[in-house]
């Protein structure tokens, strides 16, 4: 994946129309998960997922990767997941400047950034 954005990069600085702008590149459902497994997620029942700081074997996220779609998840409280966000993976694009993936709300959904900061945190730091 990261070949590719750079391919896409050099494209738009050096390409023939001279366009200074990279595309973002969809992403296949083993980018995501790559993806997730090196930005703090772990897999957890099967599925990349976010957990408590205070409960590491405990997911209250999770990527639901299908065949053709992905979808964001949350736990509630009783215990049934919740679709929150989701989308065909045509539809998904790593950000060709962070390779956060685009179009499955992790970005604009309030507390996402701070969850897997604690958990990337806690993968780097063993906490």
């Amino acid at each position: 994946m990261q070949d590719r954005l750079r391919i896409v990069a050099w494209l738009g600085q050096y390409g023939s129309a001279g366009e200074q702008e990279a595309e973002a590149i969809a992403m296949t459902k083993d980018e995501l998960t790559a993806w997730a497994l090196g930005s703090g997620w772990t897999m957890i029942n099967g599925f990349p997922s976010l957990s408590k700081p205070g409960r590491p074997g405990d997911a209250i996220v999770r990527l639901a990767l299908k065949a053709t779609v992905a979808n964001v998840e949350i736990r509630k409280p009783s215990g049934k997941w919740e679709k929150v966000s989701g989308a065909p993976y045509g539809d998904v694009a790593a950000d060709p400047d962070t390779g956060v993936p685009r179009g499955l709300g992790l970005v604009s959904t309030p507390g996402f950034a701070k969850l897997i900061q604690e958990n990337r945190d806690r993968m780097v730091f063993g906490r």
